[in-house]
């Protein structure tokens, strides 16, 4: 289990995330729903290690993360698709998805174990294996991040906005996309963040709502 303890974060001395807690169980897809600038994206920033805390604790399986670096997220099975997607332009959409891999020194079978499984759940990724990163539509582009993080996700998947700026049929199929993962990959813990949680209704097991850096609502399905 993820879980977040009174997590508060300041940007160029602005308070962005005020005493924000929540667990992230694994099986279960947690939404956290808000406007843009309510600390969604920051939130997940937190939880890699990408920004600092002011204070508070982002645990994993009840060890402090805090005071690792930003790198340890990957290796203790935390994958994170951002918004942006930061896909390398140079280097093919196979080499864009088992980067992290290499980067945490994993051995070639298991990345090619690894691979297969993302290639299974998304074929599109095989098909377009070895365009350029820099060549593909942005849509196109959500799903290479997608996979990138399948391959490091172990226990902990993390999506930032994945419908910000489809079109309404690419979203409905990344929405398809994530129920498929859900049945394929029962284990994952998801947090995924997004403006309006119409597409995720089916697959979302909670609902966090964040207002101005703070959880003010939460629902559980069923």
């Amino acid at each position: 289990m993820l879980s977040l303890d009174k997590v508060q974060v300041s940007i160029e001395g602005v308070r962005v995330l005020r005493d924000v807690s929540c667990d992230i169980v694994e099986r279960k897809t947690t939404v956290l729903i808000g406007r843009n600038g309510a600390g969604k994206t920051t939130t997940l920033r937190a939880i890699m290690g990408l920004i600092g805390l002011d204070s508070g604790a982002v645990r994993l399986d009840m060890e402090g993360l805090d005071k690792f670096p930003a790198y340890h997220r990957a290796r203790a099975g935390i994958g994170y698709a951002p918004e942006d997607r930061r896909l390398v332009a140079d280097i093919s959409v196979e080499e864009n998805i088992i980067l992290p891999g290499l980067a945490l020194s994993l051995d070639k079978s298991e990345i090619k174990r690894r691979l297969d499984e993302i290639y299974a759940l998304l074929p599109q990724l095989h098909v377009m294996r070895e365009r350029p990163g820099g060549g593909v539509s942005g849509g196109q582009g959500k799903m290479v991040a997608l996979g990138r993080a399948l391959l490091i996700a172990r226990k902990v998947l993390l999506l930032d906005e994945p419908f910000q700026g489809l079109a309404p049929a690419l979203a409905l199929d990344y929405a398809r996309t994530l129920g498929e993962l859900r049945k394929h990959r029962p284990e994952l813990a998801l947090l995924i963040t997004e403006s309006s949680p119409v597409l995720l209704d089916k697959i979302a097991d909670r609902t966090l709502q964040i207002e101005r850096g703070e959880i003010v609502t939460t629902s559980t399905e069923g």
